[in-house]
């Protein structure tokens, strides 16, 4: 409520609204016609969208379905982008989760203030990273906005919920400082691929079935490199991905259905030859 309220009050007519119900818990109806209820009373345009979440990891197969008919709804309606109301509490968790994990540079970054997600075809923006919840929740209050609590948000079975608790529990924890930090990452890991792609344009040779890149000194400039190129020739492999495949790498290897060979100063990248049978 509190996004929708900031992007009302400065955005005016340029807003519309869709809210999404994944269909998991019987209250979700009435919490989405109670949006369509303020959106109404402030003239604004909005849509409930529901979703099938495919079997798997809830949280993650529900983000895929939300964000999949986001994308699709902002591509009819003729958007610009989709604002999400992630907050700096979000942006904690996110954090010391992927921390705990082990994540690199990239997923360090934790919720990214601008991402493009899937085939969404419009940028996913995060205006209210530098918010804690309860000022969020206060400016609310403040307006007398109606707002509900989503009980999978207290759910211990879900790792983000556990989070939570511990971050609730350990007050010398600064979440607009973590948040901050992220951000700090955000730019770093930007002007990293901002090199690699300089790096694309000025030396990477292409054909339909063989690209080839430079071998650079940097195994994370040359790991984008690879990375996109994978990508190009119809394989999937994230920079981490990548990055390890490297480290065991001699002369040549397969990662995602490519065959990487290192010929002279280049890697050359070819779609893998099919295995022999018989």
């Amino acid at each position: 409520m509190a996004l929708l309220a900031l992007a009302h009050a400065l955005l005016g007519d340029g807003v519309e609204v869709a809210t999404v119900d994944h269909g998991l818990r019987p209250e979700a109806r009435e919490e989405c016609a109670l949006v369509e209820r303020v959106c109404a009373k402030r003239g604004i345009a909005c849509r409930v969208l529901g979703v099938t979440i495919e079997d798997g990891n809830l949280q993650d197969r529900a983000r895929a379905a939300r964000y999949g008919a986001l994308g699709q709804w902002a591509g009819e309606r003729g958007l610009a982008a989709i604002a999400t109301a992630h907050h700096a509490d979000d942006q904690a968790e996110t954090l010391l989760m992927r921390l705990n994990r082990g994540s690199g540079l990239a997923g360090l970054t934790g919720i990214r203030s601008r991402t493009m997600i899937g085939d969404c075809p419009v940028p996913i923006l995060r205006p209210l990273l530098g918010f804690r919840k309860n000022e969020l929740r206060a400016l609310v209050e403040d307006l007398g906005l109606p707002f509900v609590e989503d009980p999978s948000n207290r759910d211990a079975s879900f790792d983000r919920v556990r989070m939570r608790r511990q971050l609730e529990q350990a007050d010398w924890i600064d979440p607009l400082a973590l948040a901050r930090s992220a951000a700090h990452m955000e730019e770093a890991e930007a002007t990293l691929q901002a090199i690699a792609d300089e790096v694309w344009e000025e030396k990477a040779s292409m054909s339909p079935s063989r690209i080839s890149v430079p071998a650079t000194r940097q195994p994370d400039t040359a790991s984008r490199l690879l990375a996109r190129a994978i990508s190009a020739l119809g394989g999937g492999a994230s920079h981490g991905e990548v990055m390890a495949f490297l480290k065991g790498f001699s002369k040549s290897g397969n990662i995602a259905g490519v065959l990487i060979e290192r010929v002279g100063e280049f890697y050359v990248c070819t779609p893998e030859p099919p295995r022999r049978t018989g």
